[in-house]
């Protein structure tokens, strides 16, 4: 059994030997074909030059020609609108990734379809307004910090979906007017049967609401005057001590100042409640600077040295074997 021991050892030896030398010829190979890579370049430098001049112009054309444009549009969903706003404007992203033109044509208005290349939708983060418009939003955000990050719960799909506004941005390849995609997309928008009943009774409600706060600020006025004049009328004595600790008094100057904040409100309201979805502003045709749009004079440079190496590589195999045939 020991006599097996020197013959195992000299065969572990022979396989490291073995291995070593492999792997040394396998490095001679690439630094062989790395040698002969530099060669072939230096051999063709003017032609590699000239092709790296032809491919950087080409591109630097096409970039020229190649612009992409970033729209934004700043809307606000009335009347619980928000979900319904998002889900349109995800259907009509898939139609423009489907490659879907008729609908974008003939259902949205777009004249032309092809030029409009994303779309999507976010909300614009305005947490002051949020807690501001209702006070229980506070409690709630106070409530939802105590068992997650502030920072993400802000950013959170259910929260953000609560501000007031709202960015679409979307891209085009060419500039556009508003009578291109702005107006037939917010037109689309607003083309909803049931919330344009819910803005009509809304619309109608404010209105209401509107005049019937006018009528009471008035009668507060009235009574209010009513008691100016009695105070005035009258000589000093007990009953004004009465009058100034009349807390009914005080509820109703309260009441009036509130009111006052409230048709304020509401003027400002009215504005936007013409419209389910109403637009605020919108910047068109913003150029897209990025270093993607401006690729093609990097990467056609590349795409000409491949070809030209490819051409070269079959050359010299087609030479090969021709030479071959006619050595036999």
């Amino acid at each position: 059994m020991s006599t097996n021991l020197p013959q195992n050892h000299e065969n572990q030896e022979i396989d490291i030997f073995q291995l070593s030398k492999s792997i040394g010829s396998f490095f001679d190979r690439v630094s062989f074909s790395i040698f002969k890579a530099i060669q072939f370049f230096i051999r063709n430098w003017i032609i590699v030059l000239v092709l790296v001049i032809l491919g950087f112009g080409l591109g630097w054309y096409l970039d020229s020609n190649k612009k992409t444009f970033k729209n934004q549009i700043i809307v606000t969903p009335n009347f619980g609108s928000v979900d319904y706003l998002y889900t349109k404007i995800d259907l009509i992203q898939a139609k423009i990734a489907s490659g879907d033109t008729v609908f974008l044509k003939n259902t949205i208005g777009i004249s032309r379809p092809e030029a409009l290349k994303k779309i999507e939708i976010k909300p614009l983060a305005d947490v002051y307004k949020f807690i501001q418009d209702r006070e229980q939003n506070l409690e709630l955000i106070k409530i939802m910090a105590e068992v997650g990050d502030v920072k993400k719960i802000l950013e959170d799909n259910v929260t953000s979906k609560n501000y007031t506004f709202h960015t679409i941005n979307f891209v085009s390849n060419t500039e556009t007017d508003e009578k291109d995609i702005e107006k037939p997309l917010l037109k689309y928008l607003n083309n909803s049967a049931y919330f344009a009943e819910v803005q009509k009774a809304e619309f109608e409600n404010l209105q209401k609401q509107i005049t019937q706060n006018d009528t009471i600020i008035s009668q507060i006025n009235t009574v209010l005057n009513g008691f100016s004049n009695t105070v005035k009328n009258t000589a000093k004595n007990d009953k004004l001590v009465y009058y100034n600790e009349n807390t009914q008094l005080n509820d109703i100057i309260k009441t009036k100042q509130n009111l006052i904040i409230d048709q304020g409100k509401n003027r400002l309201k009215l504005i936007s409640y013409d419209k389910t979805i109403k637009d605020i502003n919108a910047a068109l045709n913003i150029n897209d600077t990025k270093f993607t749009n401006g690729i093609f004079k990097f990467v056609i440079p590349f795409i000409f040295i491949f070809i030209f190496v490819c051409i070269s590589l079959f050359q010299g195999f087609y030479r090969k074997q021709l030479l071959k045939t006619q050595t036999r």
